[in-house]
Parts: C-alpha cells; structure tokens; sequence
C-alpha cells in the first residue's frame, strides 16, 4: 500500500516528479534512487525517509497518476457532450504526454511487469482498468446515441483503443516524429466514430 505523502510535503512531491519522469524515459527498473538523489541534491537517506523501498515509491507514483488521469477523464466528460469529442479528448492526453518525449507511466511500467513489486503490478492494472472503463461507458452511451459504431462489445473496443494509442505512443518514439502517431491514432478514432480526424483535434 503506497503512503500518500502529506499535503505540503515540498520534498516528495519533488522526489515523485523527479521520478515519474524518469520512469516515463528510462523505465522503472532504469533508475535507482541514486539518480533521483542527484538531481535533487539529497541524500539517499533523505529519500528513504519519504519512501523507505522503490516499490513504496513505485506505488505512490501510480497512485498519483491515477487520480490525475481520473481527474483528466471527469473532465472530459463534464466539457464535451458527444461521445466522439471525448475519444477525441481522450487520444489527446496521450498525444500531448509523447510531445513532452514521454511515454505513459503505465505503459513503460506494463512492458516491465513480470519484474516489478507486487504493488507496483497491482497499481498498473488498476490505471488500465480505470481507463478501459471509462472508455467502455462513453462507447456504450455513443453507440446507444448513434454517435460510435461497435462491430463488438463496448468493452472489446475500449481494450483495443487503449492498446492501440499506447502502442502508437511506443513505435512513435524512436522516430521523434508525431506524424507517425497521428497516422495510427487517427484511423481507430475513425473506425469508432466514421469519421477521419486529428487525434488532437
């Protein structure tokens, strides 16, 4: 179980950025609190003292993650009506996370599963099950509204989009080129909505 670090807590809240970063570029198991340390210019110890194991820390990470994407996803619902503008929405967050040379927090993470702590694994399945979820219910309501069309289920649609903008994230990367991210995002929005747009428009 993560420990939330206290409101106020200027400290770890540094620790924590310093170190989603670096899981979102290196991956988890491609930093050690060494380098956190350094580019703070704490000690080791001081880190412990906030987050006594990586795993604790990996937890906290995922947690703060999680309540920021469900606030992301609230959000979207409470400014855009149609469902199409909410995939649209959606697509987005990841396009604009890769424009800041990032990958998903979650996704660097799944590629490193098998190795990763107990909690670490259970807060990666916890982000993709919020995300699948919520896709499901916008997919369900869109195609109830004429809006999405589902050759299958709204929850088989829901696992392909976040598969397929997470693997679009991944082959993006190494060309530096949002092109390419466009170029695969765009066409799983249009094969649900019908229509060909910009996954940032």
């Amino acid at each position: 179980m993560a420990v939330r670090p206290a409101r106020g807590d200027e400290t770890a809240m540094r620790v924590l950025d310093v170190a989603e970063r670096l899981v979102q570029v290196r991956g988890f198991n491609g930093f050690s609190y060494a380098d956190v340390a350094a580019e703070l210019r704490i000690t080791k110890a001081a880190l412990h003292y906030h987050f006594a194991s990586k795993g604790e820390l990996g937890a906290a990470l995922i947690e703060r993650y999680c309540d920021r994407m469900a606030a992301s996803l609230a959000a979207l619902a409470a400014t855009d009506r149609s469902a199409a503008a909410r995939l649209r929405g959606y697509a987005a967050l990841y396009r604009n996370t890769l424009r800041e040379e990032r990958l998903c927090l979650c996704g660097m993470l799944a590629a490193e599963y098998q190795t990763l702590p107990q909690a670490v694994q259970s807060g990666v399945i916890r982000f993709f099950t919020l995300n699948e979820a919520w896709l499901a219910e916008v997919l369900t309501d869109g195609a109830a509204a004429g809006e999405i069309q589902l050759a299958g289920s709204a929850q088989d649609a829901a696992v392909a989009l976040v598969a397929g903008l997470e693997g679009a994230m991944l082959v993006t990367r190494p060309f530096n080129d949002m092109a390419r991210f466009e170029a695969a995002a765009g066409p799983l929005l249009a094969g649900l909505t019908g229509t060909l747009v910009s996954a940032g428009d």
